[in-house]
């Protein structure tokens, strides 16, 4: 009877694990057992070729009738990237902030003019890291609850605010997930955003400002966090953020040099939404166009990539195997051979085939950058 009460509760446990699995929530991570036991709950959806460049790239009316500003509902997800966050507030992207690949390469694209390069990898490297293969679906949010026994069973990772993968530390506008919240917007940081942009750029938000506020944002972490971390792929999306808003949140009516509004400014952070008659940019912001704007932000204060150490602030230790700025192709290398194999250990079988899939797509992007050779698919 004890061994068969045993057997019950294991069973009862993988049922409640399986049904409550969300669509959305990411496979990367988890055990041979657990893939077993989820994958056959899970709607396979056929992967298709993610879209390409689009043909128009002039600046157009976003905020548009077809895409009217509606807030957030109670069961909507909405995450670390005010970007993703304001395309599904104003429908760009599905509103409840769970899409594919394909839809995110799309959004992106027509909502903000973002190269299909660039689109590519961001969207293929958050996909492989915080989002469902099998499903073809991603969040741009959190954690989902998982339903269980008391006490609650643990949240599903997946989606953006994962930390440590594609959501990381040292964010403008986000706390680091060592003080708990990593996603929300944060008044405190938002504060310093307009103190800077008061100091460097005269009341707007411009590429002085970035230089000086990712500098600033650096050292904070290192002083406060003790688990500082700021490597691939944050140590690239850092400086790549510091970018985006005046690439992408200015309207593209107005011409060089960029600089934003903080009011146009607190509306993307805050609040999700595009500014009233907001024109996407005139410019299709490919890797090579927006390459410029993220070097000059590293080569004003450049750091290696490294942490705090021993949980210890002030202890920052470059590391010198992790790529940087100077090696792409180490950069795509590393993130195939040693990030998504160890998270993708025990794939096999239709996850096994959307991994590699998902992997040729990401370097249909990377391959026009260099000399760089595509790692060999898993097996």
């Amino acid at each position: 009877m004890k061994h068969f009460s045993l057997l019950f509760l294991s069973s009862l446990l993988t049922y409640q694990l399986v049904t409550a699995f969300p669509s959305h929530a990411s496979l990367a991570g988890l055990s041979a057992r657990e893939l077993e036991e989820i994958i056959p709950s899970l709607e396979r959806r056929v992967i298709k070729p993610p879209p390409g460049p689009l043909t128009n790239t002039s600046a157009i009316l976003v905020n548009d009738h077809l895409h009217p500003w509606k807030p957030a509902g109670k069961d909507d997800i909405r995450g670390p990237c005010p970007g993703l966050n304001t395309l599904a507030s104003h429908g760009w992207l599905p509103r409840n902030g769970i899409a594919s690949p394909s839809q995110i390469i799309t959004a992106v694209q027509e909502g903000f003019n973002m190269g299909n390069d660039l689109a590519l990898i961001v969207t293929y490297v958050a996909h492989l890291l915080d989002g469902n293969l099998v499903t073809d679906l991603l969040s741009i949010g959190g954690k989902t609850p998982k339903t269980g026994p008391n006490p609650p069973a643990p949240a599903i990772v997946g989606g953006l605010d994962t930390h440590g993968v594609f959501e990381g530390d040292t964010s403008m506008t986000r706390s680091d997930a060592f003080f708990g919240d990593n996603h929300s917007f944060n008044e405190t940081l938002f504060d310093q955003f307009v103190d800077f942009s008061n100091k460097f750029g005269g009341g707007f938000y411009n590429l002085t400002v970035a230089q000086e506020l990712r500098f600033q944002r650096i050292q904070q972490s290192i002083a406060t966090n003790p688990q500082f971390s700021f490597t691939f792929p944050r140590y690239f999306t850092a400086f790549a953020e510091s970018v985006f808003p005046l690439t992408f949140f200015t309207d593209g009516r107005h011409e060089s040099p960029l600089q934003l509004d903080m009011t146009v400014a607190r509306g993307f952070f805050q609040d999700s939404r595009m500014p009233a008659d907001f024109f996407r940019s005139n410019v299709s912001w490919t890797l090579e166009k927006i390459g410029p704007g993220v070097g000059a932000v590293f080569s004003a204060h450049p750091i290696p990539p490294g942490g705090n150490v021993n949980n210890t602030v002030n202890t920052y230790t470059p590391d010198p195997n992790a790529a940087n700025f100077s090696n792409l192709c180490k950069l795509y290398t590393d993130f195939v051979n040693v990030t998504v194999r160890g998270l993708y250990s025990d794939a096999k079988g239709v996850l096994l085939e959307a991994l590699n899939k998902n992997l040729d797509f990401l370097f249909d992007a990377i391959k026009g950058q260099g000399s760089c050779v595509q790692v060999p698919p898993f097996v």
